[in-house]
């Protein structure tokens, strides 16, 4: 059996469903105007790179981005380290990327780590210095800070090619005044047990090393949680 229950009419029901309206009305507006709560509150800052950043051979959650998040953590900087960086990489295909990441993310930090798969593959110098300068600009443009990390090339690319490949990292740096991180294999690069078999890769144990080189140069972009 259903049972309908009739609300009586009374005349003083338009008046109420008007205070409702306005009561709801009143509601919403306060809820436009707070601050959502949801809001990104913590800074991101991203890594743009290819494969030595996206732990290529290496075990999940062993790569020198994953001990710089480790690292920001245990030194009091309250960032939120998102890893953009993608196996073969190059700057080309950070450029077609980078308008995505800034917009959907907003970082505050955007450390690119591209061009070394444009040297192995001898790409036009220009094309790489080109692609790198406006990565480094749209970030700048769009409020990020910048940290360039430089590569080199093994001395078989020949050696007008290579001094070419590495100056223009510092190009890009001094002109859009961004930091620079000189060499991400500074310091073992010479050290064959340190990369794996492909011998362009480097091993697990390494990549404090590659966290090392990159430090200084994003250190004083920090800022502490206050």
């Amino acid at each position: 059996m259903i049972v309908t229950f009739r609300l009586p009419t009374v005349r003083w029901w338009p008046t109420v469903r008007r205070s409702l309206a306005i009561l709801l009305l009143c509601g919403v507006q306060s809820t436009l105007a707070a601050p959502a709560s949801s809001e990104r509150t913590t800074p991101t800052l991203l890594v743009l790179g290819d494969s030595i950043s996206a732990e290529y051979g290496l075990p999940r959650d062993s790569g020198w981005v994953r001990l710089l998040a480790d690292r920001l953590k245990r030194e009091g900087y309250a960032y939120d380290v998102q890893n953009a960086s993608i196996s073969g990489e190059t700057t080309s295909g950070g450029l077609a990327n980078i308008g995505a990441l800034l917009e959907r993310l907003h970082p505050a930090i955007v450390v690119v780590e591209l061009g070394g798969n444009d040297g192995l593959r001898g790409l036009p110098l220009e094309a790489t210095r080109a692609n790198l300068d406006t990565i480094v600009a749209r970030s700048q443009a769009a409020g990020a800070s910048v940290v360039i990390v430089g590569m080199q090339l093994p001395p078989n690319y020949g050696r007008a090619y290579g001094e070419r490949f590495a100056a223009l990292y510092a190009d890009v740096a001094k002109q859009r005044k961004a930091a620079l991180a000189p060499f991400l294999f500074a310091g073992f690069a010479e050290h064959l047990e340190l990369f794996q078999a492909d011998k362009i890769h480097p091993t697990e144990a390494a990549q404090p090393r590659l966290l090392e080189n990159v430090w200084p140069a994003l250190k004083p972009l920090l800022r502490k949680q206050r």
